[in-house]
């Protein structure tokens, strides 16, 4: 580790000499002061990486030095030196947000052990959380080469994101790396899995098939419906498992989780399917039959989302009677600040259900404006994103104002999103639709080993638009390119977070309860 810098403010430095002694021999730096206007001076002239500051000065106090060092420099670690024990003081201090404090006179031991504390703290959760990794590493490697259950995938990826988590607090960027790789093994496994179980899920030969989104409603929401009071149904647009548990700090506040489940958006990832057949209860083809005249294809003009609340209708009379409901879509601030403002009149339902389709938004607008782009750089930064977002967003407002009022709670997704990096060449006519981790249509030319193919699209009970219709879903993190134009097209597109295809980030989302605090 680099010599760590020092600056020690104290009128009467001069009689500390064996304490700066005894630092420099433990390999700190340090650099003295006589006042506070001098440590002032020096902090604008270098940098330091903790200041020991004697709260009894001439001149300038040190609660003084304090508070203008704190405008200055909001990052660096201060510990108060004192001679006094007096409770005001120490408020005082630690409202100004001090690291430590010390009361005089201190022991060249104590100051150690706060520099430790401090400047060390890091370093060593970094250091055990590489060392933890490292050996779920091997573990993780030897389960991806067992045939998974869903069950023991979802598993799997939680193990994945509990650690991508802990590595964000990291400063090993090199364990980062090993374990985006592990991630990217265990999305070429997980594609080979869904290939071999997707269709007998869907036409009921696999007894063991997993909750899907037009099975999750009948599987686990009816049953809350059955208990007294309201409840609201909050689903957060293109939600990973991973924004969740960021997420989750905060609303944990007005909310204790009862449960954490996960199930399985079905193909496409893409919210025109997935998220008609989670409120409808029905597979895409199945949504087309019954509402002709309300479903619409990729090829069809007008927005493909604009009738959840009819198949809601329909699908809460199906499994839990005549039950009183409202359906509300946020899509921008405005929309939500009304929301929280009617709350008081949603309480005379059993259920509310609010669609909330900021990070869906996110995604989008990463991909189209530069500045997003840089703020959301990395899945670490777009964790941070949604969370600041969350933070001071009417939602925020909703859930809180929710957790007032007593009412049972439902956060869940209707799929999620991946950071694709990897090209895949695809041909089709001018009808073929835009998305870039799903193509369907005829006559596709494509790279076989790149995608999950559906002939039939029957099969997956999906649409057919036409005689020779076919699907293909992206696996991994590929997305589709044309070869007009193939450099600019990829380079514009690679690294943004798309969603339709394959993966643990897309198809394994959330779906929680809650019960207030």
């Amino acid at each position: 580790m680099d010599q760590a810098q020092i600056l020690w403010a104290d009128d009467e430095i001069d009689l500390l000499k064996p304490h700066l002694l005894f630092l420099k021999e433990k390999g700190y730096n340090v650099t003295t002061a006589n006042s506070g206007t001098e440590a002032l001076e020096l902090i604008g002239k270098q940098e330091f990486d903790i200041v020991f500051l004697d709260e009894n000065m001439p001149g300038l106090s040190g609660l003084e030095t304090l508070t203008r060092l704190k405008a200055a420099r909001n990052d660096l670690p201060v510990v108060m030196i004192t001679k006094s024990e007096e409770e005001n003081l120490m408020e005082d201090a630690i409202g100004s947000k001090i690291a430590d404090y010390l009361i005089k006179p201190v022991n060249p031991n104590q100051i150690l052990l706060s520099l430790k504390k401090i400047l060390d703290n890091r370093r060593l959760i970094s250091e055990k959380t590489t060392s933890g990794y490292q050996q779920e590493f091997r573990s993780i490697g030897m389960t991806l080469s067992d045939r998974l259950t869903h069950q023991e995938w979802g598993e799997v990826y939680k193990k994945l994101v509990f650690w991508e988590l802990e590595l964000d607090k990291s400063d090993d960027q090199s364990m980062y790396e090993v374990l985006t790789m592990q991630k990217r093994e265990a999305n070429v496994a997980f594609g080979k899995f869904i290939e071999q179980h997707y269709i007998n899920w869907l036409n009921g030969k696999d007894k063991d098939a997993p909750i899907l989104s037009h099975t999750l409603l009948k599987n686990k929401l009816a049953p809350q419906l059955e208990k007294e009071g309201t409840t609201f149904f909050v689903l957060i647009d293109n939600l990973r498992y991973d924004q969740w548990k960021v997420l989750q700090p905060v609303i944990s506040q007005y909310f204790k989780v009862d449960n954490e489940e996960l199930f399985f958006s079905i193909l496409p990832t893409a919210t025109q399917y997935a998220r008609n057949a989670l409120f409808a209860g029905l597979m895409p083809s199945e949504i087309e039959k019954r509402f002709p005249q309300l479903w619409k294809n990729d090829d069809d003009e007008g927005g493909k989302n604009l009738h959840e609340e009819e198949f809601l209708a329909a699908n809460l009379k199906r499994i839990s009677g005549d039950v009183k409901f409202s359906y509300h879509k946020v899509t921008n601030y405005g929309a939500g600040k009304k929301l929280v403002e009617s709350i008081n009149n949603l309480m005379q339902n059993k259920l509310n259900v609010i669609v909330y389709n900021f990070v869906d938004m996110l995604s989008h607008a990463r991909t189209e404006m530069e500045v997003i782009r840089e703020l959301a750089d990395d899945d670490a930064a777009y964790r941070s994103i949604t969370q600041s977002w969350f933070e001071h967003s009417p939602l925020h407002d909703i859930i809180r104002l929710v957790a007032e009022k007593k009412c049972r709670l439902v956060i869940t997704t209707d799929h999620g999103t991946i950071k694709v990096t990897e090209p895949s060449k695809v041909v089709g006519d001018r009808n073929v639709n835009t998305n870039l981790r799903y193509k369907q249509g005829k006559s596709l030319d494509y790279v076989k080993r790149d995608v999950f193919e559906v002939r039939n699209p029957a099969d997956v009970f999906l649409p057919k638009n036409n005689v020779s219709s076919a699907y293909i879903f992206a696996r991994q993190d590929m997305f589709f390119a044309y070869p007009n134009n193939f450099n600019h097209y990829v380079s514009y597109y690679r690294n943004t977070f798309q969603h339709g295809g394959i993966s643990l980030e897309e198809m394994i989302i959330p779906y929680i309860t809650l019960s207030p605090r």
